[in-house]
């Protein structure tokens, strides 16, 4: 048989099953809709989805403020039959994980998070409007008391999120928020925050909506030190977090997989 023949009979393979499963896709859908089932992710009664993930390019704000993305596009579709592109990535650009690794001489790479510690209870700390008025504040002991007060003890394997309203500033120069030195304001969690989160809880993982988990103008990353040669993970740039509730959202964590990676880029979702 001809080249031709052979690419043309294997495209008409890969159409007809494409249809198969579209059908079966729509029919299987149609089905739950008609007897008013869900899927097993909503079936815990988790009503909704939401996306905490910044879409981020070479113009996402960074720590360093150097870009930590670029992509060369090396096929495209009208020349080639298909798009592919290169990517330089930065671990920690965009909104990404922070391995245990990352702080710590021997911690878990990214690649060795425990799984089920990716998939977790979400508790939210607000401080957005103690942030608003000085954007050096951070998430102390006390804010961890009273969301305790507020809504029970926090959850085993737990991630505890800073909220503060900064994931709004993530496309301009207010994200970073460097003054005339180059110092950077913005908020993050308080060493004895972390400290307690550790004595105390079982938390497995802490979340900003920041560049860091220590807040801008700290010299030393003392939270970091702190919170990840424990093995717990940290969330930074996460988005989404106006939308969730103090308790009860459930946090899927999309980290990636990279072999000894001290963090990476991820995809974050929220089911409440």
């Amino acid at each position: 048989m001809c080249d031709i023949c052979v690419m043309n009979t294997v495209k008409d393979r890969m159409l007809s099953r494409r249809s198969f499963f579209a059908t079966g896709a729509a029919v299987a859908a149609t089905g739950m809709l008609a007897s008013g089932t869900t899927t097993p992710a909503m079936a815990a009664g988790h009503g909704g989805v939401v996306d905490m993930t910044h879409v981020y390019d070479g113009d996402f704000p960074t720590y360093f403020g150097a870009p930590g993305f670029s992509a060369e596009q090396l096929f495209k579709f009208d020349k080639d039959g298909f798009n592919l592109f290169q990517l330089m990535i930065n671990e920690h650009t965009g909104t990404h994980v922070d391995a245990p690794l990352h702080f710590s001489a021997d911690g878990q790479s990214v690649d060795e998070i425990p799984v089920t510690n990716l998939v977790c209870p979400l508790a939210v700390i607000d401080i957005a409007a103690r942030a608003a008025e000085d954007a050096d504040t951070q998430v102390t002991p006390d804010d961890i008391k009273a969301w305790i007060d507020a809504n029970g003890p926090i959850p085993q394997g737990a991630c505890v999120a800073m909220h503060s309203g900064w994931a709004g500033k993530a496309t301009g120069d207010g994200f970073r928020n460097a003054d005339d030195d180059g110092v950077m304001h913005f908020p993050g969690f308080h060493v004895e925050a972390a400290k307690m989160l550790i004595e105390e809880t079982a938390a497995a993982s802490i979340a900003v909506d920041t560049l860091s988990l220590d807040f801008g103008p700290s010299p030393d990353f003392v939270t970091h030190y702190a919170w990840l040669p424990t093995n717990r993970y940290g969330i930074e740039c996460l988005a989404g977090l106006d939308q969730m509730p103090a308790s009860g959202a459930t946090l899927v964590v999309g980290a990636p997989s990279h072999r000894g990676g001290s963090g990476g880029p991820a995809r974050i979702f929220a089911m409440i």
